[in-house]
């Protein structure tokens, strides 16, 4: 048996519908056992290199095959992709597509009824998985009925159940909350460490991932590999950045104060970073000399709540309980929590889509009850968290285009527009393509753009850079920013603690369906006590004001942020 799970000779693959390959010369050796990340921008051959590793390549996309790929020493030419799954087991993004049973226990059970396993021996695997993955109270629930981590977990368990070599994981933090999403890291830890077998993660969330060590990151761009190496080893080169995948920000941080990265400091993990007295000297006093007091800004109230109060049929307990709070005029408010803590009913609830069964919503100081779902959307926009619940057209062009056709704006101002939007949602090469043919990821910047386009006074946005890769997000984020500096006012809903530490100039916490707290984001991410009710998570710039002797952990926090935001984005207010 040879030592390789998987070895890529010289391969390149061209999908049929395309004039350029997608992926090139790729030579790549993986162990048995051990523990890969693939990382780089989206359209980098990533996802493509997994679809070929568990045999959706050439099953159900065709295309141009060169050089070859062994599977346990077997050329995967020769190989089904019923032979593929049963060594290698994937766990897709999106876990919603991935079920098949009425119940967890059945879904648990697929591959097994599949491979014609006896019942008593069924039983007892399916009992041996949910005990694994802590199942066993929801083995007779639906899968729609879990949370978010509790649906991977049943991903997860499908695949388990059939005893594979090889775990692949396709970007597995998309859609978790960022308690949940470390936990998922620390699942997969656990697996591999149970298992015996070799893990692929495929995800542009470095940092992230990075919670438990990986033994290598290959980093692709173009379809070449252009690293692979220890996370020490690149995370002290300057190959990330060139490539579109964000550093952690605790390196980030270091590298402003002018701290050298080195491999010898073992910079993969805040936990095990090695920094020199003269380092954490730097560090403080470069933030010392960036410091600025902030003056406080009044500003008119936009949106405002008074006891709002809503429940869902179904539910005994209130989805939202007497919520109270203002978004002023020009704010960038981003709204965190648990999932079903609260955030996305609410939104809801203030455009219309639910009613309150309580409580009050002012719009401008007047009643905004009192208005209908379209007439509040002229106040407005929302762009859902799931893509698929927006999409009525066929073509990108046509979906963009529909707010305004439907306003009746002109067709040449409509064409100016769109086009407009679809060049900063880094759509516009796809205008022309049907929305059928989209990743997750870029059905979701289409909804965005749609509602982009509209240009709302408020735009709720739930979930905007879910899938999207630290070049797509960071060209979305500073639109929503350039719109909000121009006067709209932008609400984020987000489990992306980036995200809200680098845009949002407050955040509001819902747990439980009430708020727990309305703080700058800063604050928020050093308070121990409101990350763990909430389900966040720290931010590793805490942890780095820890090792270095800063005791004001949330002002360090704040001043990076506006540091890099003046000096680095230029992105503070004139």
């Amino acid at each position: 048996m040879s030592e390789y799970i998987l070895e890529f000779k010289n391969l390149g693959f061209k999908y049929r519908a395309q004039a350029k390959p997608t992926l090139y010369n790729i030579d790549l050796k993986i162990k048995r056992g051990e523990k890969l990340l693939i990382a780089g921008p989206s359209g980098c051959g990533k996802s493509t290199l997994g679809s070929l590793i568990n045999g959706l390549i050439p099953s159900s996309y065709k295309g141009d095959i060169t050089g070859s790929l062994l599977i346990n020493g077997k050329d995967s030419k020769e190989m089904s992709i019923f032979d593929i799954s049963h060594i290698v087991g994937t766990v897709l993004q999106d876990s919603d597509a991935q079920f098949v049973g009425m119940t967890v226990a059945e879904d648990l059970a697929f591959a097994l009824e599949n491979d014609c396993v006896l019942l008593p021996d069924m039983r007892k695997r399916v009992d041996e998985v949910a005990t694994t993955l802590n199942l066993k109270d929801f083995l007779l629930h639906a899968p729609g009925e879990l949370s978010g981590g509790q649906k991977q977990r049943v991903s997860v368990g499908g695949v388990l159940a059939s005893d594979v070599d090889l775990f692949l994981f396709d970007e597995p933090l998309a859609n978790l909350d960022p308690k949940t999403g470390k936990q998922a890291i620390e699942l997969i830890a656990e697996l591999q460490k149970k298992t015996g077998a070799a893990v692929i993660i495929i995800e542009h969330r470095l940092e992230d991932v990075l919670h438990r060590s990986v033994d290598r990151i290959v980093l692709m761009q173009e379809g070449h590999i252009v690293a692979d190496e220890s996370p020490d080893e690149l995370l002290s080169k300057g190959l990330l950045a060139e490539c579109g995948v964000r550093e952690p920000l605790y390196l980030t941080a270091l590298k402003y104060a002018g701290v050298s990265i080195e491999s010898k400091m073992r910079p993969s993990s805040i936990e095990n970073l090695i920094l020199s007295d003269t380092d954490k000297t730097q560090l403080r006093k470069f933030m010392k000399e960036v410091h600025k007091d902030k003056k406080a800004s009044s500003k008119e109230k936009l949106l405002e709540t008074k006891g709002l109060s809503f429940t869902y049929e179904k539910m005994k307990k209130r989805a939202l309980d007497n919520i109270s709070t203002a978004v002023s005029k020009g704010e960038m408010v981003a709204i965190v929590g648990t999932n079903g803590a609260g955030k996305s009913t609410f939104s809801k609830v203030v455009c219309g889509m639910e009613n309150e069964d309580e409580g009050q919503i002012f719009f401008e100081g007047s009643d905004f009850s009192a208005l209908s779902i379209k007439e509040r959307a002229a106040y407005v926009g929302y762009v859902m968290q799931n893509p698929n619940q927006m999409i009525s057209k066929v073509m990108i062009m046509d979906e963009v285009a529909m707010g305004l056709r439907l306003r009746g704006v002109p067709e040449e101002e409509v064409q100016e527009k769109v086009t407009k939007a679809l060049k900063i949602c880094g759509l516009y090469t796809m205008r022309n393509w049907p929305i059928s043919a989209l990743s997750y990821g870029q059905k979701k910047r289409v909804t965005i753009c749609s509602i982009l386009v509209l240009e709302p006074k408020v735009l709720i946005l739930d979930e905007p850079t879910a899938g999207q890769d630290y070049r797509h997000y960071t060209k979305i984020m500073e639109f929503l920013r350039q719109l909000n500096q121009q006067g709209i006012t932008i609400i984020m809903i987000t489990h992306d603690m980036h995200l809200m530490l680098e845009y949002a100039d407050r955040g509001i916490v819902f747990s439980g369906g009430k708020i727990i707290a309305d703080k700058t984001c800063a604050e928020i991410l050093t308070d121990s006590e409101i990350v763990d009710r909430a389900s966040l998570k720290e931010t590793s710039l805490y942890d780095l004001a820890n090792l270095c002797g800063i005791e004001d952990a949330a002002t360090f926090v704040q001043d990076f942020i506006d540091y890099e935001r003046e000096n680095v984005r230029g992105l503070c207010d004139e």
